[in-house]
């Protein structure tokens, strides 16, 4: 993990140009399009591919660019988030590196909560003031991609503009879902809509093909969204930020005033990126982790994504039947068949259990044989999942515990549900089991 790269030495080349570069990653609000994943913890705190954090997407990110200061703003349940954090991300005492989470908090001059992206950025200012920063680098905490941030800010540089947005290309039938930006044959932002329709929609188509799209692809995708990720001279955002108090949000006040006062660029990005903040999102992106040729790729030596060292063992199967899956460390699996499936850390699943299309996400930690004896007289299912049960098209949480003959099929194809017990809940026709609930023997759900 992070001790096998050395994060106290950068290029020269690179401290002269961008040491007083600080990214600050937008931990999110109250992530209820990703509920009940939400509910114990914050958005970037919420597990993805077996053995990460959505938080491990950026940070990563940010680390190989070279980009070492980093701040995480979040405000709801950040206890496991800071944990993750302070666990996974330590420099050497020779570096200026850190990331620190900062929650939201109430002092004086802002006795409120976040009220916004915006609002967020200016209310951690105080926190940047040690730093001596020219340059802030501002990033989701909730989407799946991988970019090297040191293109983005070399055309920053390069344009000398005051706000840089990275923008992706877009079709129709997805553009409504963005904020849309129209550009002039140079780059420079001339108009920004936030989720346009209709006729507002139709006025936001571009010529991709000056971004370097072909023909053809300028054809199925002319329109320019704006990935939520922007590098901003820092006097320039101070000045927006305290223009009007009001403003507290980047796509709906902050970037039409930019464009308005100042000189704005776009940075296009055609690699493979996946805004994760909802449960469909969510659970396809994690399933498509598993598929042969996945659009994300965790085996890129060149830029890993970076995670907690757990120091767990290998995982143990004994007559199992697994394709197109991914297995993390420290599972025991006997007699499982698996499909397209995601098995999480510390996963511990009996005979005949069968589970297709679906993330498991394991456990925080081992019971010992003591606990399962215990557990077996207390008519109580050991953490994971008991014999013979079937699981289709689900995310089962961390710490659940399934008893035998149990299905979580969604038989009746309903497509959302919450249990009076909150046991269980289903969201888009996709069962979630949230995190430390108990499904008896014998349940069909």
């Amino acid at each position: 993990m992070l001790k096998t790269r050395n994060f106290s030495v950068l290029p020269n080349q690179f401290m002269s140009q961008y040491d007083n570069v600080v990214a600050v990653i937008l931990g999110g609000g109250a992530g209820s399009r990703l509920f009940p994943l939400t509910h114990e913890r914050s958005k970037p705190a919420v597990p993805l591919g077996g053995t990460y954090r959505l938080i491990d997407v950026p940070v990563s990110n940010c680390i190989n660019s070279q980009i070492t200061q980093i701040f995480v703003l979040t405000q709801y349940n950040s206890a496991s988030l800071n944990r993750h954090i302070s666990r996974t991300y330590r420099f050497s005492s020779f570096s200026t590196g850190f990331v620190e989470v900062l929650a939201a908090e109430q002092t004086k001059d802002n006795p409120e909560w976040f009220q916004g992206t915006a609002d967020a950025v200016r209310q951690m200012l105080p926190h940047l003031r040690d730093w001596r920063v020219d340059t802030l680098l501002i990033l989701s905490g909730d989407h799946l991609y991988r970019m090297d941030y040191r293109t983005f800010l070399k055309r920053h540089f390069e344009t000398k503009a005051d706000l840089t947005i990275s923008v992706i290309p877009c079709r129709e039938d997805e553009a409504s879902e963005f904020g849309l930006l129209k550009t002039e044959s140079d780059g420079s932002i001339v108009e920004f809509k936030e989720k346009p329709k209709g006729a507002d929609l139709e006025a936001m188509r571009v010529d991709t093909t000056a971004f370097g799209l072909t023909s053809a692809e300028a054809q199925s995708r002319p329109f320019l969204a704006s990935m939520g990720i922007y590098v901003f001279n820092y006097d320039r955002l101070v000045d927006l930020l305290k223009t009007d108090n009001s403003w507290v949000d980047f796509g709906r006040e902050i970037i039409p005033a930019a464009i308005r006062k100042y000189s704005v660029q776009a940075h296009l990005f055609k690699d493979y990126w996946e805004d994760i903040g909802t449960i469909r999102a969510f659970y396809e992106a994690n399933l498509d982790l598993a598929s042969p040729l996945p659009k994300f790729n965790f085996f890129d030596t060149t830029a890993p994504i970076y995670t907690r060292s757990r120091y767990l063992p290998p995982s143990k199967l004994h007559d199992c039947d697994i394709d197109n899956s991914m297995v993390s460390e420290g599972c025991i699996l006997n007699g499982v068949k698996a499909r397209g499936s995601i098995i999480g850390l510390r996963s511990r699943i009996d005979k005949g259990v069968d589970i297709e299309n679906s993330i498991i996400m394991g456990s925080d930690f081992f019971e010992s044989i003591t606990e399962i004896r215990g557990n077996v007289e207390s008519d109580l299912p050991h953490i994971g999942i008991g014999q013979n049960t079937v699981i289709r098209r689900a995310i089962i949480d961390k710490n659940v515990r399934i008893g035998k003959n149990v299905r979580l099929v969604n038989r009746d194809n309903i497509e959302n549900y919450d249990h009076e017990s909150r046991a269980y809940y289903i969201r888009d026709g996709i069962i979630i089991v949230p995190k430390n609930a108990v499904i008896p023997d014998g349940t069909d759900i």
